[in-house]
């Protein structure tokens, strides 16, 4: 057996997560370990700790300082230890009001019992505090060079330990204790073998050394107390080496943060509970996020939770132990009115419109603003205290465009990157925002920006330009994966690096994929064969046209109905054979900005119905609905025409669904029509493109499309799906983190210990 004794500051409760994840998971599933927790924290301090699924529940618990000792599972004293203890105890107020008066003592204000504990300095009259504590048959423990503790003579971690040692009856060669400050010297001269875990505290560390029994670990926190298991012959067995060496080895031991929004699991209430079920988004960002974490690596997902009560704790839990066994997700408690200000009115108000150039919708509201940065500063403050030494931090989307601002503040060690999935407007656009100064100086701590395109990424350089000298210290061609002059969001080279504000920071353009191998099996399913059949059987040999959208003006949906109107009017031969399939996907609810353009939108929609409708034909099928995945892949599947015209979009995944679902067809394929105003339009150059503002282009696409020869679709739909699938949504994730492993060697190294 083996029983760890540990101190929890900056011991166990310290070190890389990576060590701190293999440690916790060896005292959780391995009944031969018993753990106990011996610290300077208060008995109050530590309860928080037992409800923390991640970290073991101790055995037992010793506290201040060794005055407290109790069951860890009850949390009742354990007798009679407690009991002598209390007996040699002066009284808080008899020794407070003596000590009180002693030059440069400090009171802390922490929960304590059995003991009094204070700060001194360099002013502190030592010599006065020894004598009021022996007088009160008490000793004086100094450590870290800035406490002092002053308890029943006798008492100390190292004696309280070895009384209950004595009590359990346990041999005293199955005994490991750890540590890392002077407070902890009484553990290692118990005599019990001993590591000192890397980075403690400097007089520990002289002492220590010249003790056989004591072994001086270089890594910190867990990961010195698993190198001393590996050290110590007795507990070798216990040394997970297979496990650290499968987490490290692929990875190093260093840690990746993801921040976004959204959790890695959707919240689903079933028979009253609430459960964690698996993310149900079809684009695949998420589980492609996800993927990192499989093979073993490190890491912590940031995101925010609804919770009753601010100041309700989150504990971190795992998402998927099994699949992702070092992965934690840490939340950020947001109250109902949090996320309606912060996320459904705000960002949707004053950044939204402004992101896609609809300026006259943009609303500013400065108190909004300020939630918006507290927010934000949340999630930067979750993030550090999360973060490893040197970790790396991903950012995800302008929800969160000041995190990197606080995060940089507080953490200069990271390594930062951000990624918009949104477009980026060109300066005289973005500038209209009233924060737009804070919005830029917080972005350009970051270490690397990644964009959709290289015309977002043009667009932000030429912000800060407005903002600051800039010095562009690489550029790279685009030809060879974008379109340029033949579109009108199209650049023909891409700025790579900028030296502004005394910073450089590196950017990047990195199309989001989709999952194209989820799509096929989609596809193959028997569901979707018989779906797809009963579609067909139900249009019969009619042409149909696919949209696809969320209900957002960003989308055109108005833009587009208009436009199909008129093509029924100058086009009646496709009367009876053309139906148009409108699948609107509601926004969020909440969210009061989209009410009039859904009434506007079924009006239209009901008004073109009123005036073409027969009984053997219905122009338009409108569905203001969310349809499953595994739905919209059978009307993918029977789409003649794909008829995507957002007026502004940051990429569009809807395109390159369709395309992955045509791809899979075996017989004949369809077009695909897409806005110039989509990213997804400079790197889809094989698609039909139209102009969503002019309505003669919105009809004469639509009319190519239906007319197009069946050779010339096929091959169309054959080079983009090519493309789509080579780069899919895994291409993205790996490129963009092949880009921060880049930055990561070229900035100064993090700690890192090699394996024992």
């Amino acid at each position: 057996m083996l029983l760890l004794a540990t101190d929890l500051d900056g011991t166990f409760l310290g070190g890389l997560s990576v060590y701190k994840q293999q440690l916790y998971r060896l005292v959780r599933e391995n009944k031969e370990i018993s753990l106990v927790f011996v610290t300077g924290r208060g008995l109050e301090t530590v309860i928080p700790l037992l409800r923390d699924p991640v970290i073991p529940e101790p055995d037992f618990i010793i506290c201040d300082v060794g005055a407290t000792i109790v069951n860890g599972q009850t949390l009742e004293p354990v007798q009679p230890l407690q009991a002598d203890i209390e007996s040699r105890w002066p009284g808080r107020l008899h020794l407070y009001n003596k000590l009180k008066k002693v030059k440069g003592l400090r009171w802390q204000e922490v929960p304590q019992a059995r003991r009094c504990s204070f700060f001194y300095d360099e002013s502190t009259d030592k010599e006065e505090l020894y004598k009021i504590a022996s007088s009160s048959a008490c000793d004086v423990l100094l450590s870290a060079g800035k406490y002092a503790d002053v308890l029943p003579s006798g008492v100390n971690k190292g004696s309280s330990l070895k009384k209950l040692i004595s009590l359990l009856n346990i041999p005293a060669d199955k005994i490991l204790v750890a540590g890392d400050t002077l407070n902890d010297l009484s553990l290692y001269e118990a005599g019990y073998k001993g590591v000192v875990v890397g980075n403690a505290e400097n007089k520990l560390v002289e002492i220590t050394r010249e003790m056989d029994h004591v072994y001086l670990a270089e890594k910190t926190g867990c990961g010195g107390i698993l190198e001393s298991l590996n050290h110590f012959h007795t507990f070798r067995k216990y040394y997970p080496e297979e496990g650290i060496q499968r987490s490290v080895s692929a990875h190093g031991d260093n840690q990746l943060l993801m921040v976004y929004h959204r959790l890695p699991y959707d919240i689903k209430e079933i028979d009253g509970d609430k459960k964690r079920i698996p993310p149900q988004s079809p684009n695949g960002i998420i589980p492609s996020l996800m993927g990192f974490f499989s093979s073993g690596r490190t890491g912590t997902w940031v995101a925010w939770e609804e919770v009753e009560n601010r100041k309700e704790t989150l504990r971190n839990i795992y998402p998927d132990e099994k699949r992702f066994p070092n992965l934690l997700v840490s939340r950020v408690g947001l109250t109902k009115r949090d996320v309606e200000i912060f996320y459904k009115v705000f960002s949707k108000e004053a950044f939204w419109p402004t992101i896609f150039s609809f300026i006259d919708k943009a609303a500013f509201n400065h108190q909004h603003w300020e939630h918006f940065v507290k927010v934000n500063r949340m999630f930067a403050e979750r993030t550090a205290v999360e973060a490893d030494h040197g970790a790396t931090v991903w950012i995800h989307d302008y929800n969160l465009w000041m995190v990197p601002g606080v995060l940089r503040q507080l953490r200069p060690d990271l390594v930062i990157a951000f990624f918009h999935h949104t477009s980026f407007p060109p300066a005289d656009i973005f500038n209209i925002i009233p924060w737009r100064g804070e919005i830029i100086g917080s972005l350009l701590q970051c270490d690397y920006i990644g964009f959709h395109i290289p015309r977002y990424v043009e667009n932000f350089v030429d912000v800060v330009k407005s903002h600051m000298p800039v010095v562009v210290r690489e550029e790279s061609g685009c030809t060879d994966r974008f379109l340029t002059y033949s579109c009108p969001l199209g650049v023909e080279s891409m700025t790579r690096a900028i030296e502004a504000g005394g910073r450089t920071v590196k950017l990047g353009a990195h199309p989001v994929g989709v999952n194209v191998d989820y799509i096929e099996e989609l596809f193959s399913r028997s569901a979707t064969v018989d779906a797809v059949k009963n579609i067909q059987g139900q249009l019969a040999d009619k042409k149909v046209i696919l949209s696809v959208e969320r209900l957002d003006y960003v989308k055109g949906p108005l833009e587009k109905i208009y436009a199909f109107q008129e093509f029924l009017e100058e086009h009646p031969e496709f009367h009876g054979s053309a139906e148009l399939i409108n699948i609107c996907t509601p926004p969020a609810k909440g969210m009061k900005i989209y009410e009039k353009i859904q009434q506007e939108l079924e009006q239209a929609v009901g008004k073109i119905n009123g005036k073409y409708s027969r009984l053997d034909w219905t122009p338009i099928h409108f569905f203001f609905r969310s349809f499953p995945f595994e739905e919209i892949i059978s009307y993918y599947a029977v789409a003649d025409v794909a008829w995507i015209t957002p007026l502004r979009d940051g990429l569009n995944l809807v395109a390159k669904e369709y395309i992955a679902a045509q791809g899979f067809r075996k017989n004949r394929k369809g077009v695909l029509l897409l806005s110039e105003f989509a990213g997804a339009s400079v790197e889809l150059g094989y698609a039909l493109r139209t102009n969503p503002y002019d309505r003669k282009s919105l009809k004469d696409g639509l009319l190519q499309a239906l007319n197009m020869e069946e050779s010339e679709k096929n091959m169309r739909m054959k080079r983009l799906f090519d493309s789509v699938k080579y780069f899919d949504i895994d291409h993205w994730a790996n490129e963009f983190l092949e880009e921060l492993k880049k930055v990561q060697v070229e900035k100064e190294p993090a700690v890192h210990v090699a394996l024992v």
